[in-house]
C-alpha cells in the first residue's frame, strides 16, 4: 500500500472528516456525520482505495535514492 494522497489533499480530508464528525456531536444529531470517518481515515493513512482503483494520485512522485 503506497501513498497516493498528497499533502494538501491529506489536510483537506482530515479537516473535512473532523468537521463532519463535529457535526454529529453539535448539529442535527444524525449518524450521517459518521461518514466523516472515511476522509479522516484516508487522510491519516495517506491512502485512498478509490484513487488506487482509478489510477489517480495527488502524492508527489517518489525519487530513487542512491546508496553510497
Amino acid at each position: 500500500m503506497s501513498r497516493n494522497i498528497g499533502t494538501a489533499d491529506r489536510w483537506l480530508r482530515v479537516l473535512l472528516g473532523i468537521a463532519l464528525l463535529f457535526a454529529v456531536v453539535t448539529g442535527p444529531q444524525s449518524l450521517w456525520g459518521l461518514i466523516g470517518l472515511i476522509p479522516l481515515t484516508t487522510g491519516i493513512v495517506s491512502f485512498c482505495p478509490l484513487y488506487s482503483v482509478l489510477g489517480w494520485s495527488t502524492a508527489p512522485p517518489r525519487t530513487a535514492r542512491l546508496s553510497r
